[in-house]
């Protein structure tokens, strides 16, 4: 019985990688989760997600864009992206019509709804800032570290 135990037990470099402060992977999401949090107050009275949100900010910022290029730019499949976007265009935010050039592609483009939420919309990103306890400098680096990890060939 010992033997078998001993095969199976761990060394202490597999226990210490085991160990949950040991991840980068756990800061990283937890740290992800509190500044997604930080938008709610603010969102919910627009009645957005945060994953809405960030779709509204790409589309104001180049809109009539393809799913695909939506999703792109935000990490998110179109499994994620179609029933939101759905729901959207329900909602009377943005409109989904099958490109001219390829019946295969989605443009995504906004309404004057869609449009003027950005008015509305435009405090948020400022007053978010303000509550993260970080200096511009140290800001500034997480953002260049986190988007090395997103697309390392641009780094």
């Amino acid at each position: 019985m010992k033997e078998r135990l001993g095969k199976n037990m761990l060394t202490e470099q597999e226990k210490a990688s085991l160990k949950l402060e040991n991840q980068l992977c756990f800061p990283l999401y937890a740290a992800a989760r509190k500044i997604t949090g930080l938008y709610t107050p603010y969102l919910k009275p627009l009645g957005l997600t945060y994953t809405q949100y960030i779709v509204f900010m790409v589309l104001w910022e180049e809109d009539h864009l393809p799913v695909g290029s939506i999703g792109e730019r935000l990490h998110l499949d179109n499994g994620t992206l179609t029933p939101m976007l759905k729901k959207l265009e329900a909602a009377g935010y943005l409109t989904r019509e099958r490109s001219k050039a390829d019946e295969r592609s989605v443009i995504i483009s906004l309404t004057e709804k869609g449009k003027g939420l950005a008015e509305t919309a435009k405090g948020i990103p400022p007053a978010v800032g303000g509550c993260v306890p970080l200096t511009v400098e140290e800001s500034m680096t997480l953002y260049r570290l986190l988007y090395k990890i997103l697309d390392p060939e641009k780094a």
